[in-house]
């Protein structure tokens, strides 16, 4: 009777370690053509297993040709090519590499991860078996390349209810991250375009338009945003902004300075916008942002969002809002593409935002983060290092600037901070060439740093500065 170790399966189901066990005996010649296997009720008993994980085993075993079936005689092996290696001389099965460790931190002040409990399972839940139910032969559909009508069609009405858009859902474009979008982008306005980003900014965003293939420069930076004259000698065509909540800096955009870009992109046919709008969701003072977008009368800005923070960053969602002449011109070119978002996790998102749990969810956490956001300033301003701390922010967007007073390097200081098991970054991280005033300024981006833990990190936060 074949005897296995199958404690050794270890995470591996147990009807494919038996089958990959019988597999390597029949190769390595313990098992020989025209030799009978036991009964799938005797080698059960004879294992302590259930029939059903042996016949899954030989039924694997038969569709690849190892063995065959006779009526009312059993299983024999066939006849197989061998190697004459002893089992043991086989390679081990390959498995998936463990992750590399990550650093346990007291508080992670870079993430832009969101608190878990946050996500609304159970109505998510809800509503997937809704989908399955009502929507199960679109669900098999083809999508079409801008993305599924029902979910276009609610961002259409959520982009006009808050962010006061005028926008159809033939605009809408949905794609599985940002990255993806602006690839197309870059195709579309072509990489002999000239892209310009915001010094300081996103790395990733250099890093996307570089991967594409892009022309692109870094413009710099004043207190209003980036500045016209920047432009004009950099002689950009197409601008990236953030002009809602600047990332990392908080700026938030004059509308002055709005119109002085739009009447840049304005004066050449092949100047445009790209309105980067993450975040905006989370104005925590005030009324919300005005768009770009939304003053523009020259069909020149690129509306961008995604729902990664707003939600969860593991539903890759984003959208673009075409400017209505581009869209056929778009379709031309770039129609033959797929969307790369699930039917399925389009449509839950559609009834999603269309039956107003996107606008409840989105409320809740903007009070979440307003009372965690007041709770670790006033933790700031009483610890005993307040003296030698300046909290710079806007009310806009779940980061803000921590300038300390401290005379060493911002290297040495961000060592210190992560002996502490506090992971910040120096501002001048996020310049191309930062120059000597962002010195000693660190960006903390509080939304997924646990509530509990925040007194902590604050103190731990203060024994370096005051060490």
């Amino acid at each position: 009777m074949l005897t296995y170790p199958l404690a050794q399966a270890g995470d591996t189901p147990l009807y494919e370690y038996l089958y990959d066990c019988i597999r390597k005996d029949i190769l390595s010649g313990r098992l020989q053509a025209g030799e009978k296997l036991p009964s799938k009720r005797g080698l059960a008993a004879h294992l302590g297993i259930s029939t059903i994980t042996v016949e899954g085993a030989y039924g694997q075993l038969m569709a690849e040709g190892y063995c065959q079936s006779a009526p009312r005689r059993g299983f024999f092996v066939s006849k197989v090519q061998h190697s004459g290696l002893e089992r043991e001389q086989y390679l081990p099965k390959a498995k998936e590499p463990a992750p590399k460790a990550k650093p346990e931190w007291l508080a992670d002040f870079v993430s832009n991860s969101i608190s878990p409990e946050l996500f609304p399972f159970a109505t998510w839940t809800r509503l997937l078996r809704r989908v399955v139910a009502e929507d199960a032969e679109s669900l098999l559909a083809r999508s079409p390349g801008f993305g599924v009508l029902p979910l276009r069609q609610a961002i259409a009405e959520h982009l006009r209810s808050f962010r006061g858009l005028s926008v159809s859902a033939e605009q809408i474009v949905v794609g599985a991250g940002t990255e993806y979008l602006y690839n197309l982008l870059v195709q579309f306005l072509g990489r002999d375009k000239r892209f310009c980003v915001e010094n300081p900014g996103y790395e990733r965003v250099r890093k996307i338009y570089g991967a594409c293939g892009a022309d692109f420069v870094s413009a710099a930076m004043d207190a209003k945003g980036v500045r016209l004259e920047e432009l004009e000698r950099l002689q950009a065509q197409v601008l990236h902004i953030s002009p809602s909540h600047h990332f990392p800096t908080g700026i938030i955009m004059p509308v002055s300075r709005r119109y002085e870009l739009l009447g840049w992109a304005a004066a050449r046919p092949e100047r445009y916008i790209i309105e980067d709008d993450y975040d905006s969701e989370f104005r925590l003072t005030g009324r919300p942002i005005p768009t770009v977008m939304g003053i523009d009368v020259s069909d020149r800005v690129i509306y961008m969002n995604t729902f990664s923070k707003s939600l969860t960053p593991t539903i890759r969602i984003s959208y673009m809002v075409l400017p209505k002449e581009i869209v056929e011109p778009f379709k031309e070119k770039l129609g033959f593409y797929s969307c790369t978002v699930s039917n399925f996790e389009q449509y839950t998102l559609a009834k999603f935002i269309g039956e107003g749990y996107f606008e409840k969810h989105i409320n809740r956490m903007r009070a979440y983060y307003r009372r965690k956001r007041e709770r670790l300033l006033a933790l700031l301003k009483a610890s005993p290092a307040a003296a030698r701390m300046k909290v710079i922010e806007h009310g806009s967007g779940l980061h803000f600037l921590l300038q300390f007073d401290k005379s060493i390097p911002d290297d040495a200081l961000q060592q210190k901070f992560m002996a502490e098991k506090i992971n910040m970054k120096p501002l001048a991280d996020y310049y191309e060439g930062a120059p000597l005033s962002c010195r000693h300024t660190f960006v903390l981006n509080y939304s997924g740093v646990r509530d509990e833990k925040l007194e902590a990190a604050v103190a731990a936060i203060s024994r370096v500065l005051l060490n």
